[in-house]
């Protein structure tokens, strides 16, 4: 992942560099909001021009060069030293075009560290800064693979994955048409699907306890809350074995068609069907039905009284 290329093009020299962000950022709040800024902008100019005089004899290097720098280390992957590189851009050319940029490529450099949490407090500073920014949709993008770089194994507390979907989701809300969204919304996917192979492993822990009420409660999550993941199929087969361990057959019955109806060539429709052939709980062969209740509403209910 790349950051844009604004970012990493090198810094050339230019006057007055401290009065170009001023004046984008008044071309975006229109022509009036231009002309206001007019009187203003001579003073400006005058006042850069005096800091790179007083930098100069202070023997700081011009800000073209101290960014290149840093881009350099980037390139050759001495993260410490660019992020040193880019902070000194920020520290002695405050009001530059260039500082602005650093501060969003410190928060990459971060990233590219896997220091996710000093990229994100990064990225937050620079977002609430300059939220009318060119990259501004590339900084809430970074910020979101920040959280989902420390998504952790299923088998630990998952607050990190809600972290990463809901900043992931922002991106999406806020720019739907960029490319950024677009990978979020696939990342989305991942991440819920990770949510509910949490939900499987702690939902098979509590089945290998016999705390049925437990399991049930695990397995069902999945099927109502991620029923676009490929936990599903498990989730309706381990629900089938536990109501059958309830003595619960007709809900293993319905549980059971519902697999075999949406999943027919998965591993778990054929361990199912064998259950509850155990069971002799199919009525004909080849056939599981469920004659006593009407099917319930929502996703699967086309599959309640469906043949495996």
């Amino acid at each position: 992942m790349n950051a844009p290329r604004s970012l990493l093009a090198p810094a050339r020299r230019h006057r007055g560099y401290g009065l170009s962000t001023r004046m984008q950022a008044g071309a975006r709040t229109g022509a009036l909001a231009a002309l206001l800024l007019l009187p203003l902008l001579s003073a400006c100019s005058s006042s850069d021009d005096d800091e790179a005089k007083a930098l100069a004899s202070a023997n700081v290097p011009p800000v073209e060069e101290i960014y290149n720098n840093a881009l350099d280390a980037l390139n050759q992957k001495k993260y410490s030293t660019a992020v040193a590189q880019f902070d000194r851009v920020e520290q002695n050319y405050p009001y530059s075009t260039w500082a602005v940029n650093a501060q969003l490529m410190a928060g990459y450099t971060q990233y590219q560290q896997n220091k996710y949490t000093d990229a994100i407090g990064t990225l937050d500073h620079f977002i609430q800064l300059h939220p009318a920014h060119r990259d501004i949709a590339y900084a809430y993008y970074l910020r979101a693979l920040s959280y989902y770089e420390q998504i952790a194994d299923v088998r630990r507390d998952q607050k990190g994955t809600e972290e990463a979907m809901k900043a992931l989701q922002e991106v999406v809300n806020r720019f739907p048409d960029s490319p950024y969204a677009t990978d979020a919304r696939f990342k989305i996917d991942l991440a819920r699907d990770h949510l509910a192979g949490h939900e499987m492993v702690i939902g098979r822990w509590y089945q290998s306890q016999h705390l049925y009420a437990g399991a049930i409660g695990r397995f069902q999550r999945v099927v109502d809350d991620y029923q676009t993941t490929n936990h599903v199929p498990e989730a309706l087969h381990r629900l089938t074995e536990v109501y059958l361990a309830l003595g619960l057959k007709e809900q293993a019955r319905r549980t059971a068609s519902v697999l075999g109806y949406n999943y027919p060539g998965s591993e778990w429709y054929e361990d199912s069907y064998n259950d509850l052939l155990d069971d002799n709980l199919i009525n004909e062969p080849g056939a599981v039905r469920s004659e006593s209740q009407p099917p319930p509403r929502g996703f699967f209910s086309r599959a309640w009284n469906s043949v495996f």
